[in-house]
């Protein structure tokens, strides 16, 4: 079953296509991505602990974890045009009214809705643009699609704080909807399926109980559990760099707070270029997953250098947190192109949907964890230690069964 405008041939219009799902991806992240460098002056206002810091920014990605499994399966049934588009149009819609709660539990319980719409974006994008290039330019495609999302967290940092210096933190959410909802209209007036893609027929789909029972096996495979370790442990270090960092440098080291944020900034850039750079690198590696296994050693030398070595010099701190957005952030962009290699063809959008869930358990757990921590310990030291113990646990983890070619990492 499909719904949208006719499947189109034309070769060029792939980069049309890897166009919008890059800004549909942008706009839907602007603000979840961006919260972190305001997350100061609405703790300051509303006089919250480290802990409802982490929770507010976990209440995007909690309907994710159900919400991805079930985009993944409406993309294989339904046209990306109209889930991505409508999903956008939720978020921006949801941030749009956000800006009118007076308490910190109905902000909580909005966000909680713009994770249902988020939840589309992700698998979406993903799957229009696996559906338009082939391997051979796959990497590089996913890598520039997915620097949306550290696009919009760059973008995000240096707009929002002046936003909320200029009108209030308030203001913020509502110039995050209006770029939502643009974004998710410029997706629905463009996006075209391929030609020589069909949607999946109801004969094919089954009962839905044969369909969840076939779909959750998948966890079992070990391309999936490679892919779990790797991406639970770089996505918990992406969303303690994007929530914490800007608390972090002004609490250390005194940093005004848009000072910290450009510093955020900087870390988002190098991130947009890492996706980009790290996904086409692994279009000519022997094997796609080479790249991760670079990124997850790379930062653990970035969070040592940040947590253990005296950092004064603006130069050497902006180098640090460029590299910690390049590799940190970057790692994305080649994993989400082994994921969707690793899925049957007609399952691209259910797996991608599963590992991005699986992912969701780190996004929402690990905010809050390591504003627990701080609290707890009046100390960043746990938090960052936690998370480099993660990512060389995902190294050791994943390492061990390298050696052969991505043509038998089969989910």
């Amino acid at each position: 079953m499909s719904t949208g405008n006719p499947p189109v041939r034309r070769a060029s219009y792939r980069w049309v296509i890897l166009s919008i799902a890059t800004l549909a991806q942008t706009a839907a992240c602007f603000f979840v991505q961006g919260i972190g460098a305001i997350a100061v002056y609405i703790q300051a206002d509303m006089a919250l602990s480290a802990l409802q810091i982490g929770a507010l920014v976990s209440a995007a990605q909690l309907v994710p974890l159900v919400g991805l499994l079930i985009a993944g399966e409406l993309l294989d049934r339904f046209s990306e045009r109209l889930v991505v588009g409508l999903g956008t149009l939720v978020v921006g819609i949801a941030l749009s009214v956000a800006m009118l709660a007076e308490s910190y539990w109905a902000m909580l319980l909005i966000l909680i809705v713009v994770g249902a719409g988020y939840s589309t974006a992700q698998p979406g994008g993903s799957k229009s643009v696996a559906a338009w290039f082939d391997r051979s330019q796959r990497g590089f495609a996913m890598g520039i699609r997915q620097a949306g999302l550290p696009l919009g967290g760059a973008l995000a940092a240096v707009t929002l704080p002046l936003v909320a210096v200029t009108w209030g933190w308030r203001a913020s959410f509502l110039v995050g909807g209006m770029v939502a909802i643009l974004g998710a209209l410029i997706f629905m007036l463009f996006y075209r399926a391929p030609a020589d893609v069909l949607p999946a027929t109801r004969a094919t789909q089954g009962s839905m109980r044969n369909v969840v029972s076939s779909r959750l096996a998948m966890i079992r495979e070990p391309a999936m559990k490679q892919i779990m370790a790797s991406g639970i442990s770089l996505i918990s270090v992406q969303y303690g760099i994007l929530v914490f960092t800007v608390l972090y440098l002004h609490s250390r080291l005194q940093m005004d707070v848009l000072q910290a944020a450009t510093l955020l900034f900087v870390a988002q850039a190098a991130g947009v270029v890492g996706r980009i750079a790290l996904a086409a690198w692994s279009d000519r590696c022997r094997s796609r997953y080479f790249p991760v296994i670079v990124c997850m050693a790379a930062v653990i030398v970035g969070l040592g250098v940040l947590v253990w070595l005296p950092l004064s010099s603006p130069f050497m701190l902006g180098c640090l947190m460029a590299w910690l957005g390049f590799f940190g952030f970057g790692w994305y962009g080649p994993w989400v192109a082994y994921v969707a290699e690793s899925a049957p063809p007609d399952k691209t959008g259910f797996v991608l949907g599963l590992a991005m869930a699986i992912n969701q358990v780190a996004i929402v757990s690990v905010p809050p964890l390591l504003g627990w921590m701080l609290d707890m310990s009046g100390s960043f030291l746990p938090g960052w230690g936690l998370l480099i113990g993660m990512t060389l646990l995902g190294l050791v983890l994943t390492s061990q069964r390298r050696g052969g070619s991505d043509e038998s990492d089969r989910v």
